[in-house]
């Protein structure tokens, strides 16, 4: 879809989200997601502001959309117009998220009495539907075909996505000796003319995922908060530098 040549800016807000804000455009086809320094856990329940956290993510998030679109994945993300405000492609969202998982933690190991730290044999993904009321539950792919929540082809298409995502993610974490343990998706739907397409929607930060440090076992990510492990502002400070290779 061509752009606008007029500048974009943030119009009516369209979504208020626990740790973004999504703004229409003048463009109808575009809106602009907006980072804020909020942080949540426990569905709502633990709530903070963290310093910095909505530059921090805005700038990682972009980074690691551009690095997955050059691995063949389509994205809604365009670019970043500002330090917190990302300029997108409107999609209709699909309500069900996608969790890939390489090592059990989590929900994973609560509810299946698993140890923390096991390294499963083959990526796992699983499906939940995306509803804060409800505590987003966990569903399979009959589920949401059945209700209508998604199409077979669309959720065969999730899944792979979600797999090149993990692939692309879990190599770059590698490299600054970090595993990537497992990490959240969300996608929607995109219609050209007569054709629907599946994108990658809303972000990649570490919010969605997990990440220990290799050796230690030392989270560096939202479980940092949600576990009161320390100040999550100097977490995410420490893995923007290790990503950029400079202070945010």
């Amino acid at each position: 879809m061509s752009l606008d040549p007029r500048p974009y800016s943030r119009g009516e807000l369209l979504y208020q989200g626990k740790a973004k804000q999504v703004y229409a455009t003048h463009d109808p086809a575009r809106i602009i997601i907006h980072y804020t320094d909020g942080a949540t856990a426990f569905n709502g329940i633990k709530k903070a502001d963290i310093a910095d956290k909505g530059v921090i993510n805005c700038r990682i998030s972009a980074f690691f959309m551009e690095k997955v679109a050059a691995a063949g994945v389509p994205v809604a993300f365009e670019r970043n117009l500002d330090d917190r405000d990302q300029l997108c492609l409107k999609v209709d969202i699909i309500p069900v998220e996608v969790v890939v998982r390489n090592v059990v933690a989590g929900g994973l190991a609560k509810k299946l009495g698993l140890p923390e730290g096991q390294v499963l044999s083959a990526p796992l993904v699983e499906h939940f539907y995306k509803s804060d009321s409800l505590n987003d539950p966990q569903i399979n792919e009959s589920t949401a075909v059945v209700l209508g929540w998604a199409k077979a082809w669309e959720l065969r298409a999730m899944h792979e996505h979600a797999l090149r995502v993990n692939s692309v993610l879990k190599a770059f974490w590698s490299e600054l000796n970090i595993d990537l343990v497992d990490f959240k998706l969300e996608f929607g739907r995109v219609t050209v003319g007569t054709a629907t397409a599946v994108v990658l929607a809303d972000e990649i930060t570490p919010d969605g995922s997990r990440l220990w440090e290799r050796g230690t076992g030392r989270k560096l990510d939202k479980d940092v908060f949600r576990r009161d492990l320390g100040d999550l502002s100097d977490t995410y400070r420490e893995l923007y530098t290790r990503v950029f290779g400079k202070a945010v």
